[in-house]
């Protein structure tokens, strides 16, 4: 018999998320589902088939009811808040699984706190954008006990990813290491991108000719944020997709890493100051690929295109 399943976190992620694990991955019970915001569980699972979602009153409630349960939150201090509130009833024998981005450290310390509780847990974030969420074609990185990391494998590749990098056996801190470094790339490629194309629009050279050679040269995500800022799209959205405040907390854990590690990210430093600057333009509005504004506004060109 499948276990029951419970998803902990209906954000931008999560939703594509859940909803691929209930169509892909085989259940053979409703996916419990949660959100501290309850509309955002109950749209979603009226937008479901019938009978293939239910949605919990509460962190407990899930737990309770679970076998594996998902979590898939914004930052440290709520997931924290999550694990605070299940672990008031029993969990022996359950397995927790973490998606969300944040420090190693928390991952760490989440880890002690189940294990010491009678549960197991997997490290388990992701790489990739909300549109790929919604088409499951994430990255999945496990990390954890093996004997774990192996039950969650069912509902990693070919469920919500189209891979998985396997941690197994190694601490789960690894697995958030590896997501917060690989944000930074994230975060590179959107400040290169921005100051690309406010040098080609001001040297003549123009943002079609610029975007051309990106699409020929780095196809997926540098084109596709490429596009973002071509359409207007950074400024014009009222839902960010990866939003000012959840990209500037990456930063900090990555900035906080390389200082405790003896080195330097000055390139995500820079970023960071423009995401800053996104902030006091956007305010909650405010996306990655704003910063695209932001380097146009210091160019002497409207933050707007």
């Amino acid at each position: 018999m499948a276990p029951q399943l419970a998803w902990i976190g209906l954000g931008n992620m999560g939703r594509g998320m859940s909803k691929n694990l209930i169509e892909k991955g085989q259940l053979d019970k409703p996916l419990i589902i949660f959100n501290r915001t309850p509309k955002r569980a109950t749209d979603l699972s009226k937008s479901l088939p019938t009978g293939k979602s239910t949605v919990a009153s509460s962190v407990e409630d899930a737990v309770s009811k679970s076998d594996i349960i998902f979590t898939c939150v914004g930052d440290d201090a709520a997931v924290n808040e999550i694990i605070d509130a299940a672990l008031k009833s029993g969990v022996e024998g359950k397995l927790f699984v973490d998606c969300s981005t944040i420090h190693p450290e928390t991952t760490e310390g989440l880890a002690k706190r189940i294990t010491a509780a009678g549960a197991e847990f997997v490290a388990c974030p992701v790489f990739g954008a909300p549109a790929m969420a919604e088409s499951g074609q994430l990255v999945c990185v496990l990390a954890g006990p093996k004997a774990a990391v192996e039950k969650v494998k069912p509902y990693t590749k070919g469920v919500m990813g189209r891979a998985t990098i396997d941690f197994g056996g190694q601490p789960v801190g690894k697995a958030t290491l590896l997501k917060v470094i690989g944000n930074s790339f994230v975060l590179n490629m959107v400040e290169t991108l921005s100051e690309g194309h406010v040098l080609a629009e001001k040297s003549g050279l123009g943002n079609e000719n610029l975007h051309q050679f990106i699409e020929t040269m780095f196809p997926g995500p540098y084109a596709a944020y490429s596009t973002r800022m071509l359409s207007g799209d950074y400024h014009k959205r009222e839902e960010p997709l990866f939003a000012v405040d959840l990209a500037r907390k990456d930063a900090r854990h990555a900035m906080a890493l390389a200082k405790a590690s003896g080195t330097q990210l000055k390139d995500l430093e820079v970023a960071d100051a423009h995401l800053a600057q996104v902030k006091e333009h956007m305010g909650v509005r405010g996306d990655i690929a704003s910063i695209y504004g932001a380097v146009r506004k210091e160019a002497g060109l409207k933050f707007e295109n």
